[in-house]
Order: structure tokens, then sequence, then C-alpha cells
């Protein structure tokens, strides 16, 4: 299959207005955005109402929405995907939330974050907590949702925002503690 050059190609052809270039810009990345899916759908509790096509069917519904995007190259593409897919899992989380009237939210296992897989974080909170990571350094927000949503390598992180692999992997140990005490001070409450 492709390589970077076909999707980037079919991503300026997008972004210039050919609706052809979508479909064949989705049939060159359609089994990488599975991968993505299915490993965000992994950490989620069982029996989750979303499956994985959906979550990949939303994606590409919210893609077409986008506007006046200036698509730099595949990297580009599956952050914005991977963003895309963790704001259809909070939206997700809030509905259920919403419709139980109080119930318990949604849960995720986060293991790249707490560093034990036995903790627990719900989908909600983690949004919140990310909220306020950007408010206090967009690029350590960057880095965790390109590393957890995103599944990419600190390596990819590094290439996609101009930085030192060293740069990432500290930027990402600092966010990794922001969010868990964030989280630890929203458990306490």
């Amino acid at each position: 299959m492709d390589s970077t050059g076909s999707v980037t190609r079919y991503l300026k052809a997008w972004e210039s207005g050919s609706p052809q270039a979508f479909n064949q810009l989705i049939n060159l990345v359609y089994d990488q955005l599975s991968l993505k899916a299915h490993n965000m759908m992994r950490n989620e509790r069982q029996g989750h109402t979303l499956q994985t096509r959906a979550l990949v069917h939303e994606t590409y519904i919210r893609l077409l929405e986008l506007k006046e995007i200036n698509w730099a190259d595949k990297n580009h593409f599956y952050a914005m995907a991977s963003s895309i897919m963790r704001r259809i899992l909070v939206d997700h989380a809030r509905g259920k939330v919403a419709k139980k009237r109080g119930g318990r939210a949604i849960q995720v296992t986060l293991e790249n974050i707490a560093d034990s897989e036995s903790d627990l974080v719900d989908v909600i909170a983690l949004n919140n907590a990310l909220a306020s990571l950007a408010a206090n350094d967009s690029t350590q927000a960057s880095i965790v949702e390109l590393r957890y949503f995103g599944g990419l390598k600190i390596s990819e992180i590094a290439n996609i925002l101009s930085l030192s692999p060293a740069t990432v992997k500290r930027k990402w140990l600092l966010a990794r503690a922001f969010l868990y005490r964030e989280m630890s001070d929203t458990n306490d409450d």
C-alpha cells in the first residue's frame, strides 16, 4: 500500500476541493485508522456501546466537516484523526453520563500515564485534565494526545512537533506527572 507521498498527495488534492481525493485517501488510511480506533477501544471498559468501526466512521464524518485545513503531511492527518477520535469518545462518555443522570462515567485504563495497569480513569476527567494541561503547556497536551490517543512513538511525535526526541520524552514525563496529579485531585473531591 502507500506511503507518505500518496497520502500527502491525496490530502493536498482534497484540500484543493477534490471530493474523489477524500475517498482515495480513506481507502489508503482505513487500516491505520482502524488500528488506532482498535487501540483506543481496547482501553475502554467491557461492553462499551461504541464499536471500533463506528468510531472510525464517525471520525470520517468529522474529518469531512473540517474546513480550510492546510494539511502538512500524513502525520498531521493522523494526529488530527486521533484528536477527533478522542473527542468522540469524550462526547460518548458525556452522553452516557447525561443519560444515567449522574451515573458513573465510562472508565478507561490509562497505563501509559499512571504506570499502573490497575488504575482506572474516566474519560471525562481525563479530558478536563488535558484541558488544564493545555492551558499550562499546549505542547505537553499535544504530546499526550498524540502518544496516548494517537498511539505514536516518541520519534514520530518529535517529527510532527519539530522537537528533539529528548525534549518530547522530557515533556511527556512532565505531562504524565501533571495529569496524574490532576486526576488524583479530582478523585479526592
